[in-house]
């Protein structure tokens, strides 16, 4: 008996490596220096799921590109049904390929699922697995070598613009492209409760493969956060040292060197780590180092990928508790940060592994020149900002109402599954009014707008009429910190500097000088407060007092001849 035990064994070995072999990657049949292309990916994927009871793919929505959405799930309990798996286990949301130079995470997370589906890695017992196999597929289809000047491999790879040139990481509130909608769909879809973002840094050189920017978590919510702060991250950061992974935070030292000390990356809700954090989920931007070799990325992608989903797994029922308590923390009348700063006063230190760098006489330019020299490494003590301090709040509301007309703003709410009422009849409403007050823009185009910054409103208790078919919109529910961001116009990426509201700023009607000349004079006889405030701020203001336009237009304006629309915010608070 044992003669035949030896032989049929290794007959079993082979026969299982010959069929596993058919698993194999682009990336792994290559020289460590090539990454799949969309379409190979795709087919792999659906190999996959062809094989393997525990994955499935979906498409789901369009992008720019033409090009449907794919979503790929990894369950070992072979259940796609996400209101389903929401009752009992955690999601894991791994977006690849938004900049499709960087695409580590797309080869990693293909071997990620393939070693979960043929047993190599352990089934996780609490946690499903979501991927985006390739987000900016446009971007993916335009494949060069020479786009990413600073990066080492691999040899060919995709464009950071979309189809349309987009940087879809800028794109989560605008939603400008079909890309980001449908990751809205899939993300309000599977209600993550963890997520990584897979990337590739540029800017300093220094020792680490692996760099991790997580969301930031004082924005996130004080009890969300903390728990990422104190506990997931250290415990991810630990994981990898056991694994000989050495890891930093994002380094975002572009005009200095890391030893001169850096802070904690502010993600915004334009992306994607921003936008998920709006809706209590854990994320976390993975950023391998572009000096790194090609191979190596990959597999700390995948490392960081397990790390995650290891923590995950072993801490989910208390994820998904915090991720409930954290939302009560945004009640109406609490307030609501809108605008966060590094704090200074808070800065600490750690040991960080880069390497000596200096300035040289440069072989280009008339100028000197930054370099790094590898063979001087070192490990000190550099300082670091991670802590954020708020500088600007509001007052939660109760809801906002949104005027009928502006289908626009209604058709992204939807998108996110925001929940609104049309009000039944036409009905006068006590309010909270917005006036733009002052605001700043930029000088030329950043993602297809001119962004607004800086922003200063006004504010007034008005009663209103609002019609029938206007749309009240509550912030008692899971979308209350998108609602604020969005609605909010002093908020960073608020709609309003977004310019969704820019036609509020072009004055329509206005006035001859020469017959309007008799109606101010009738105002101001008419109206003695009114001409002692003219007065006044010709005493005040020289130049204004000595420019008869000026004077006339500031007449018009506090008129009930200026329009009431020009400058009002079309956004109401509820209080």
């Amino acid at each position: 008996m044992k003669l035949f035990t030896l032989p049929l064994l290794l007959f079993t070995i082979t026969i299982f490596a010959q069929n596993t072999k058919k698993y194999d990657t682009f990336f792994e049949k290559g020289n460590g220096n090539q990454s799949a292309s969309y379409a190979e990916t795709i087919a792999y994927f659906k190999l996959l799921a062809h094989d393997f009871k525990t994955i499935e793919i979906k498409e789901m929505g369009l992008t720019d590109s033409g090009e449907p959405l794919h979503m790929v799930v990894y369950n070992p309990d072979a259940i796609f049904d996400f209101e389903a798996i929401q009752k009992n286990k955690a999601v894991l949301f791994i977006n690849n390929g938004i900049h499709a130079g960087e695409p580590d995470g797309i080869d990693a997370t293909m071997q990620f699922y393939r070693d979960l589906a043929i047993g190599k890695l352990k089934a996780p017992k609490n946690t499903v697995l979501v991927t985006i196999p390739v987000y900016n597929i446009g971007g993916a289809l335009n494949l060069n070598s020479t786009t990413r000047a600073n990066q080492d491999g691999p040899e060919i790879y995709g464009f950071r613009g979309n189809a349309r040139n987009y940087d879809l990481n800028r794109d989560l509130m605008k939603s400008d492209t079909r890309n980001t909608k449908s990751f809205v769909e899939i993300f309000q879809k599977i209600n993550a409760d963890v997520f990584i973002d897979n990337h590739v840094s540029n800017g300093s050189d220094y020792q680490y493969k692996l760099t991790y920017i997580m969301t930031q978590h004082n924005k996130l919510g004080t009890v969300l956060g903390d728990f990422m702060n104190t506990e997931m991250m250290p415990a991810l950061v630990k994981d990898l040292q056991q694994k000989k992974i050495e890891t930093t935070p994002y380094v975002d030292s572009f005009k200095d060197t890391p030893d001169k000390g850096f802070g904690q990356f502010v993600d915004s809700p334009r992306y994607t780590t921003g936008y998920t954090s709006l809706f209590n989920t854990i994320g976390f931007v993975v950023e391998t180092h572009m000096l790194k070799k090609y191979a190596e990325r990959v597999k700390m992608t995948y490392e960081y990928t397990k790390s995650t989903l290891d923590f995950t797994d072993a801490n989910y029922k208390k994820i998904k508790e915090l991720r409930v308590k954290n939302l009560e923390q945004y009640q109406p009348k609490k307030s609501y940060t809108l605008k966060w700063e590094l704090d200074s006063t808070k800065a600490t230190t750690f040991s960080f592994l880069g390497y000596e760098a200096d300035y040289k006489k440069s072989e280009a330019t008339t100028g000197n020149r930054l370099y790094y020299d590898r063979t001087k490494p070192y490990k000190k003590d550099v300082p670091y900002i991670k802590e954020f301090k708020s500088v600007k709040e509001v007052v939660i509301p109760n809801g906002y109402i949104v005027p009928r007309g502006y289908w626009n703003v209604i058709d992204l709410l939807k998108n996110n599954n925001i929940a609104y009422t049309p009000l039944k009849n036409d009905t006068i409403i006590e309010v909270e009014s917005y006036k733009i007050a002052d605001f700043k823009t930029v000088p030329s185009a950043y993602e297809g707008h001119y962004l607004h910054r800086n922003t200063t409103v006004t504010s007034k208790i008005v009663k209103m009429a609002f019609a029938k078919g206007d749309y009240f919109v509550s912030t008692q529910q899971k979308g209350v910190k998108y609602l604020l961001e969005a609605f909010e116009p002093e908020g960073v990426d608020s709609f309003f500097n977004w310019n969704f509201f820019d036609a509020i700023l072009q004055q329509k009607e206005h006035y001859s000088d020469y017959i309007f000349e008799d109606t101010a004079a009738k105002l101001l006889k008419d109206n003695p407060a009114l001409k002692a405030e003219l007065e006044a701020k010709k005493q005040s203001d020289t130049e204004f007092a000595k420019n008869p336009s000026a004077q006339l237009n500031w007449i018009y304006k506090h008129s009930v001849y200026y329009e009431k629309s020009h400058l009002q915010y079309p956004v109401y608070r509820v209080l």
